[in-house]
């Protein structure tokens, strides 16, 4: 990523080629995704539009986006192929702004908006923050290079409105909350206003704040949900969490989202579905770290140094024989986190695995699952069917969730919702 306060330009990062972490190209990048909040808050940046090569434009959260330069955009994780529409709220840069007729606050004659930077911020999360201006042309095209002039965003009446609907406002506030947060509201929320709020959030975040719902209210959200819509949320959640959702819903609503989901995603939800909800089986995701035996520490540090992985699922590296994606070979064995960080960055994994570690079988009950966890004091375990291939990994955080009472996190939201 850019340095933080570094702004960069978005017409200058138009069209710059999109790749994956492997390197393979994606598709350009036709706009920037942003939300105008007040006069006090700067907009912000929402994700970015990625433009295929079949001329289709998708949606891409910058929390994907992992790095920015002035040749091409990285990004990580699942990219959801299906075409970008806009949700309440949302502005496109280059679309509804560059070249825009505006009057900036204390001009009394109009401008014309010629490009708009963002910048990231120590949180992690981008903002535009300035607007490059050009005089409005009295006849056809631009006046010189020289006139144009830099200001701030706060100086644009249309990226900071003085005041407007307070729903609106309200509605930005929560885009903006962590997703306990947006979860203790939406647990306060009729239901018109509940749908209304999950309308604008992003699938990403959506997700993340229904995971954080009682199961009760996990499927009362997902089922007001356009069916099309609640497929792309199900498939940004864990996958052991969309598992445990889709199980409480009627049967036949169950397979109209899975059959709109990914196939990939959707097989994971449907294996996990085969195993008991209280076994390993049923709370394992079946998407771990693994690596080859001839991997090396280093290469099993990037791997956990993916912010899209859990921290406690980053806590070890599970070493199989190919395939390896889950089922996969035979499964060696597992190297902790902090083994890796202590061995040289060339020490092959394959040397580095825990002698002592025993994985759990796919059917241990929870009983047996919470008696491993306590025992050997982990906080991720492997889970491996008859032929010891391994099929994912138990956290410590699943097994909490199944031994709490099937309310709690009701208990949790109503008492915070008190305070």
């Amino acid at each position: 990523m850019a340095p933080i306060g570094t702004s960069v330009f978005i017409s200058r990062i138009q069209n710059l080629p999109i790749v994956d972490s492997s390197g393979d190209s994606l598709g350009i990048l036709g706009d920037v995704v942003v939300y105008v909040r007040s006069a006090s808050r700067p907009p912000r940046v929402k994700g970015i539009i990625m433009e295929l090569f079949a001329r289709r434009r998708v949606y891409v959260p910058m929390e994907r986006v992992y790095s920015m330069d002035a040749t091409q955009l990285v990004v990580s994780g699942t990219v959801n192929a299906r075409r970008f529409h806009r949700r309440e709220g949302e502005s496109l840069i280059i679309e509804d702004f560059v070249g825009r007729h505006v009057i900036r606050r204390g001009a009394t004659v109009p401008s014309l908006i010629y490009d708009v930077s963002m910048v990231a911020t120590r949180t992690g999360e981008w903002e535009i923050n300035q607007v490059a201006l050009r005089p409005k042309p009295k006849g056809l095209g631009f006046t010189s290079r020289g006139e144009i002039t830099v200001v701030k965003w706060h100086e644009i009446p249309e990226l900071s409105p003085t005041s407007g609907d307070s729903s609106r406002e309200q509605m930005y506030e929560l885009l903006d909350m962590k997703p306990a947060d947006v979860a203790r509201e939406l647990h306060d929320m009729e239901e018109g206003r509940r749908l209304e709020v999950a309308q604008a959030l992003d699938d990403h975040r959506l997700a993340e704040a229904i995971e954080e719902l009682p199961e009760d209210e996990q499927v009362a959200l997902i089922s007001i949900l356009d069916p099309e819509r609640a497929a792309d949320v199900l498939e940004e959640m864990d996958p052991d969490d969309a598992a445990d959702l889709i199980a409480d819903l009627p049967a036949d609503t169950a397979e109209v989202l899975l059959t709109r989901m990914r196939p990939e995603d959707a097989q994971d939800v449907r294996d996990l579905l085969a195993y008991g909800e209280n076994t390993a089986g049923g709370m394992m995701t079946p998407e771990p770290i693994i690596l080859a035996p001839d991997a090396t520490a280093a290469d099993a540090v990037a791997l956990a140094r993916d912010e899209d992985i859990p921290p406690a699922l980053a806590g070890m590296v599970f070493v199989c024989r190919p395939p390896l994606e889950s089922p996969t070979g035979k499964f060696l064995g597992g190297v902790h986190l902090q083994r890796l960080l202590r061995e040289p960055p060339s020490s092959m994994v394959s040397g580095l695995i825990d002698p002592e570690l025993e994985p759990l079988r796919v059917d241990a009950p929870l009983a047996e699952v919470s008696r491993y966890f306590a025992t050997y004091d982990m906080v991720v375990a492997p889970v491996v069917d008859a032929q010891s291939r391994l099929l994912g990994a138990v956290t410590v955080d699943d097994v909490l969730d199944h031994m709490l009472p099937e309310d709690w996190r009701g208990i949790q939201l109503d008492q915070n919702s008190e305070q």
